[in-house]
């Protein structure tokens, strides 16, 4: 036997007395043990982020029924807001349009007013041109007796005539 087969024979017995102390001290029992522990604390981190994620799930739902009413509302709102400005729109209009027909009217008033005061002005004055001319003539023809008479007959029907 050569230097390398007796060492290769105590590298052997080396081993084998170092695995009889490995399971006198029970260490594979203090490695499964450890093992063990660690599967229950990834099984216990697993359950609890199954656990998150069901909660974060459901919040997600919550949130996205929120959203959908939040939408709805904001929706809703629109369209009040758009029938709103619809309805000022209309009563605007309907404001201008009466406005427009109560100053046409007015106008239109002012107008035959003013025509009325022109033509009663006018006759006024053609009834006071009237009645000198005829004063005049009556004056020059006439005696002053006569002349007083006719001009108050003429006078009292020009009145009468008028009003």
């Amino acid at each position: 036997m050569d230097a390398t087969m007796w060492a290769q024979i105590w590298a052997q017995v080396a081993l084998l007395i170092f695995l009889g102390v490995i399971i006198y001290l029970k260490v594979p029992g203090m490695v499964t043990r450890a093992l063990d522990s660690r599967a229950e604390k990834i099984a216990a981190e697993l359950n609890s982020a199954k656990k998150l994620r069901d909660e974060a799930q459901a919040l997600l739902a919550e949130y996205q029924k929120k959203r959908a009413a939040a939408e709805a509302e904001a929706a809703e709102i629109v369209a009040a807001a758009k029938r709103e400005a619809d309805a000022l729109a209309a009563e605007a209009k309907q404001k201008t349009d009466d406005y427009v027909a109560r100053r046409t009217q007015m106008s239109e008033q002012k107008i035959k007013q003013a025509e009325a005061e022109a033509v009663a002005a006018v006759r006024s004055a053609a009834v006071d041109l009237a009645v000198a001319a005829a004063e005049k003539l009556i004056a020059g023809k006439t005696d002053a007796s006569l002349s007083n008479a006719l001009f108050n007959d003429a006078l009292g029907e020009v009145k009468t005539r008028l009003n």
